[in-house]
């Protein structure tokens, strides 16, 4: 689901901010092959802006996380394996914070009606060891904003918001991130 949104995301920035050169990236859902993925792919691209898209259960709109803890939870990853240790990175802070503005992006979202809470803590699992490897790419070369977005596993739902509705904000979280002036207008023209 985040993979599809990711895509169009994708397709949708390279339009409406033709300045920017953007690359998608499908994270594979692994202990080991996930945190090494995005750190080739910060060293390769060296970006100015790393926005991730993840799926949480019971989301109806969007959560943006701030920060990523040093910990991993004892769950099986889609390998069937469990992390090597408690922590992600031995000697590593204890946590990191998303280095995006999520206060502005949030209030951005809820002045155009988008359902968007803030979050402190991106678990235990997958979602936080991405954002906590991004965040310490980024650190390591000092430079490039990072953030996280947690969209609903049901889009499109009698409750949550839709595909269309994530890919727009989206955009406009990576226009707002970008110093785009309409950015919070922009709405996908296809999906």
């Amino acid at each position: 689901m985040s993979g599809e949104v990711v895509r169009v995301v994708v397709r949708l920035a390279r339009r409406a901010f033709p300045a920017f050169h953007f690359v998608a990236a499908v994270l594979p859902t692994e202990w080991r092959r996930a945190p090494e993925l995005v750190a080739t792919l910060h060293d390769r691209f060296r970006p100015s802006l790393t926005l991730h898209i993840g799926v949480a259960s019971g989301e109806l709109g969007i959560r943006l996380e701030t920060c990523a803890g040093n910990v991993c939870r004892a769950a099986p990853d889609a390998a069937g394996l469990l992390p090597l240790a408690t922590s992600l990175c031995a000697g590593g802070p204890s946590e990191r914070r998303a280095s995006i503005d999520n206060a502005a992006i949030a209030a951005a979202l809820r002045a155009r009606g988008t359902t968007c809470t803030i979050s402190d803590d991106a678990g235990g699992y997958l979602c936080n060891a991405v954002l906590y490897q991004s965040l310490a790419s980024a650190e390591a070369r000092g430079s490039g904003a990072v953030g996280f977005v947690h969209i609903p596993a049901d889009l499109g739902s009698a409750r949550a918001i839709t595909m269309d509705e994530a890919g727009a904000t989206a955009l406009g979280i990576i226009g707002i991130a970008l110093g785009a002036k309409d950015a919070t207008a922009a709405t996908p023209a296809s999906a």
